[in-house]
Parts: structure tokens; C-alpha cells; sequence
């Protein structure tokens, strides 16, 4: 007497749990790993606020006051100053305009505006790629300023030639980043100051302020470190007056 052949269990259904989460919009293009620990609105505050600590605002006059009194032993504070503020500018604006990327990007995904300013939030992340690179020269001002104790006019030199292609580099890919952010901000109905690209700082000319202060003994060293306080001065204002327009972007569309 043959078997009858066993019936096919029966399909088991699948354990209640929680839906699946709904998919999330794509970070920024270029955004660096990891979720940001503050939301980017309270991260432009944050950047905002410490201009004062990181853009110090030198005077010459003053600065040369205090050389010739000490001897020449405060223009060790000022190479110290020098390198420390091209330092942690770069870095404070490299969060604020990543910030300001990072937000415009959410509000861009609000919108549905995402895929039409793909490109340029692209190109801002190519411009701040190269803040980012900055952060890992070597900048540190506490070893500068032991190095310049023991050689002062070789680093004077040094550092004049290094500051200057720092604030070069560094100001062409700061206006490259806040133009993209001045065109997805006005999109996106905030919209903020564009920057001019005649205020772009160009090089010196390196060669020749080599020569000059080696033929003076140094003392063409005062017009080039007054070259450095003055156009870094002078980028400071106009980051902050870039800076100003940003903010009132990101309270207006907080409010809307």
C-alpha cells in the first residue's frame, strides 16, 4: 500500500515588527562622513559668533610701536598672530560655509529643488575641499614662533611668502564656495550678498620682496608684514559683511 506523498508545510509569515523607515534625502554632495553634532543652523551661529576670537584685527602703528620698544621681541608675537589667525580663519569659515551648504541642502530637499542645484552644491564642496586641505598644512603658530626665536629673518621671509599664498588660496575657493551659496540661497527664496570677484586677492610678487629685504637687512620685512596685516584685515571685513547677509538669510527662512 503506497504512502500518500506529505502536504507542503505552510509558508510562515514574516514576524510583525516596525514598519521599515521612510528613505531620507541624500546628504549634501561632498559632505564629509558622519551625522553633524549640531543642526547647521545652530553651527552658522556658532561660527558667527567667534569671528572676534579667530579674525584678530591688527594695527600697524601700534604693532611697530611695540617692536621698537622691546626690541624687536614683539615681532615675535606678531608671527605668532599671523599664522595663528590664517589658521583658525580658514578653519571658522570652512564650518560656517559647510554649514551653510549642509542647510541649503535640507531646504533645497524641502522645496524640491534637490536635483536642480545637484550641480552647484557640487561645485561648493569642490571649493570646500580645499579650505579642508588647508587645515592639514603646517600652520601650527606655537612652533613658527620657537622656529623664528632662533632664525627670525629666514622665517620672516618664509612665512611672508607662505601667509600670502594662504590668503590667496584660500580666498579664491572662500568666493568660489559662497558664490554657489549666493545662487542655491537665492533659489531657495533667501537670498544673500555674492561676492565680487575684483576683491579676490592676488599674489605679491614674491621674488622681488626676497631681494628687497635681504638688500635692506630687513627692513623692507615692515612694508611686507604691513602688507599682511592690512589685506588680512581686509579680508576679515569682507567676510564679515558676507557673513551678516548669511545670517539674516538663515533667520528668514527659519521664519517662513
Amino acid at each position: 500500500m503506497t504512502m500518500p506523498p506529505p502536504e507542503p508545510p505552510e509558508p510562515q509569515q514574516p514576524p510583525e515588527g516596525p514598519p521599515p523607515p521612510e528613505p531620507q534625502p541624500a546628504p549634501p554632495p561632498g559632505a564629509p562622513d558622519g551625522a553633524a553634532p549640531l543642526p547647521p543652523e545652530e553651527r552658522i551661529r556658532l561660527a558667527y559668533l567667534r569671528r572676534n576670537e579667530t579674525d584678530y584685527i591688527f594695527d600697524f602703528w601700534t604693532a611697530l610701536g611695540w617692536t621698537l620698544l622691546t626690541c624687536g621681541i614683539y615681532a615675535l608675537y606678531i608671527v605668532y598672530q599671523l599664522v595663528r589667525r590664517s589658521r583658525d580663519h580658514n578653519a571658522r569659515r570652512l564650518e560656517q560655509l559647510d554649514a551653510a551648504n549642509a542647510l541649503a541642502w535640507d531646504r533645497a530637499n524641502a522645496q524640491g529643488l534637490a536635483d536642480e542645484l545637484r550641480p552647484s552644491f557640487e561645485r561648493t564642496a569642490a571649493h570646500l575641499d580645499v579650505l579642508r586641505r588647508q587645515t592639514t598644512e603646517f600652520r601650527d603658530p606655537t612652533i613658527w614662533l620657537v622656529i623664528a626665536i632662533f632664525a627670525s629673518t629666514i622665517v620672516e621671509i618664509i612665512l611672508g611668502v607662505l601667509l600670502d599664498q594662504d590668503l590667496v588660496t584660500h580666498d579664491h575657493a572662500e568666493g568660489g564656495a559662497e558664490s554657489e551659496l549666493a545662487y542655491a540661497y537665492g533659489r531657495l527664496g533667501t537670498p544673500i550678498a555674492t561676492p565680487d570677484p575684483a576683491q579676490l586677492h592676488r599674489p605679491y610678487e614674491y621674488v622681488g620682496r626676497v631681494i628687497a629685504t635681504l638688500l635692506t637687512c630687513g627692513i623692507y620685512w615692515l612694508w611686507w608684514m604691513y602688507n599682511l596685516m592690512v589685506d588680512g584685515n581686509a579680508h576679515f571685513a569682507k567676510d564679515w559683511a558676507w557673513e551678516d547677509s548669511l545670517a539674516q538669510a538663515v533667520q528668514t527662512g527659519g521664519a517662513a
